[in-house]
């Protein structure tokens, strides 16, 4: 979270519930069998509810993506639609960190509703990313977590973003991760899991821990080439890959009454094959190149 806060979208930009129920429509028709509810944070939204409700009675599977702070006041709605996968985004294990890096003292309500999804069977997730220096020196902490609960740790590689302070010295990278995993763990007990088709994560057992650990490498070691997500933001603009500045403007065209389907197609075909068109690493760790790009915060989806 910024210092300096973010400045908060006018709600006429903002697909409505309705507006998110009719495209999710069409993108199912064009062949999508998964949607996560993602943000900044999706339990925020007006007609919440109504949303997972409506789009749960479409056939596909439908994930959450949270701060975990409103968990509690949801789970029974869970429950009742079918959704099964929570991802819970937690940076640091440590309650006076975790202060400085939210700007919210949320954390025991946090762990609380992680525990509680954890008991309620839900298939959990949990997200760090990784910054040197702030929560590196936590990788073994957060492995150690998944010792007896049924839970994923996944740490993610720090990304460029407007606004973000990106640099390339604050990348832990998949190496440097699993360099610490190696020297922490007896080599024989860390067990390669598969990783199933698309898959945006490495994945990795302690033997005999109930739960597991991952990286996803979007920096050091991209997965663009097995990549099938695509973004829809919270003001209704397509982003075919994260990195990418370049944007589709799906709303006006919806409200104007226009056949959406072209305009799907259109921002769809052009991804490009690796980081949004930064393919080389000199282009990437480019920071005039790789920082033109809304900050994550604004991005929703």
């Amino acid at each position: 979270m910024p210092e300096e806060g973010i400045q908060l979208s006018e709600k006429e930009n903002v697909l409505t519930h309705e507006e998110i129920i009719v495209l999710a429509k069409e993108f199912v028709a064009l062949g999508v069998n998964k949607i996560r509810l993602t943000g900044g944070e999706p339990l925020i939204k007006k007609n919440i509810e109504k949303i997972i409700r409506e789009l749960t009675a479409l056939p596909i599977s439908l994930g959450i993506t949270t701060n975990g702070i409103l968990l509690d006041k949801y789970i029974d709605l869970f429950k009742e639609c079918g959704v099964k996968d929570i991802n819970i985004s937690l940076d640091t294990l440590d309650k006076e960190k975790f202060e400085l890096m939210t700007r919210r003292d949320y954390y025991d309500r946090v762990m609380s509703n992680i525990y509680q999804c954890i008991l309620a069977g839900f298939n959990v997730k949990i997200n760090a990313v990784l910054i040197k220096g702030t929560n590196d020196n936590e990788i073994v902490d957060f492995i150690e977590f998944t010792k007896d609960k049924n839970v994923s740790f996944r740490f993610i590689e720090f990304m460029p973003f407007d606004g973000n302070k990106w640099d390339t010295s604050k990348v832990v990278s998949l190496n440097a991760i699993l360099e610490k995993v190696n020297k922490h763990y007896i080599k024989s007990d860390i067990i390669k899991l598969e990783d199933k088709k698309n898959d945006t994560t490495k994945n990795y057992r302690i033997k005999g821990y109930k739960g597991s650990f991952g990286v996803i490498s979007t920096v050091s070691n991209p997965f663009c080439d097995s990549c099938n997500r695509i973004r829809l933001t919270a003001n209704g603009r397509i982003k075919n890959c994260l990195f990418s500045e370049a944007e589709a403007n799906l709303l006006d065209p919806l409200r104007a009454g226009e056949d959406i389907v072209p305009h799907i197609l259109k921002a769809i075909y052009p991804k490009m094959k690796s980081r949004g068109g930064m393919i080389s690493d000199e282009d990437f760790f480019d920071k005039e190149k790789n920082t033109k790009n809304r900050a994550m915060i604004s991005i929703g989806g």
